[in-house]
């Protein structure tokens, strides 16, 4: 998404509620971190109207994205989410949740929570997040890593300047308004 979605998404059956209160809001919560990584990923190759129709199935389907119960999914779980109509049937998807949530058992171990981590290597380029997200999880590439950092606010660029909840995004402090304030540039 771009900057435009502050011009599309207000009012939206679908997008306005989103674009309202979560997007590039920041947030340390480890099943919202883990969530909303898990829907950038399958929302690639698709739109994000069709995520977040689905996004009360995947919830259910992945266990409100709890890290422990979805790094448990073994084969059975694995088989059920395949044959699950309400979410996205993809194999290569549906593994790298179950394999991002295992995964994010050792970031827990080595930086206390997924936000640490985050918060430990921040700030970043795009590139430098994406290579790292590639090092760290499965099935993160550019655009995942970008939206995925833009909608919890480590990147900025989630609503216009002139948007009324870049304000209230603002007055959170968020990650990126944070490195921003510290940059050489802003000296």
């Amino acid at each position: 998404m771009s900057a435009a979605y502050c011009r599309l998404a207000p009012g939206d059956p679908i997008h306005g509620l989103y674009h309202d209160t979560e997007y590039g809001f920041p947030t340390d919560e480890e099943s919202v971190l883990f969530e909303r990584l898990m829907l950038e990923i399958n929302q690639a190759g698709l739109s994000w109207a069709t995520i977040l129709k689905k996004r009360a199935a995947f919830r259910v389907a992945f266990a409100d994205f709890a890290v422990d119960r979805v790094a448990a999914f073994g084969p059975a779980e694995i088989d059920r989410l395949l044959a699950d109509p309400g979410i996205i049937r993809n194999r290569l998807k549906i593994d790298a949740a179950t394999e991002n949530a295992r995964r994010l058992h050792a970031l827990r171990q080595s930086h206390g929570s997924f936000a640490r981590w985050l918060d430990a290597h921040h700030p970043r380029s795009p590139e430098a997040w994406t290579q790292l997200f590639r090092r760290t999880f499965r099935f993160t590439g550019g655009q995942i890593v970008g939206e995925f950092l833009m909608s919890v606010g480590y990147l900025p660029g989630a609503h216009e300047p002139d948007c009324p909840v870049f304000a209230r995004i603002l007055e959170l402090s968020p990650p990126w308004s944070r490195a921003a304030e510290h940059s050489p540039l802003s000296a």
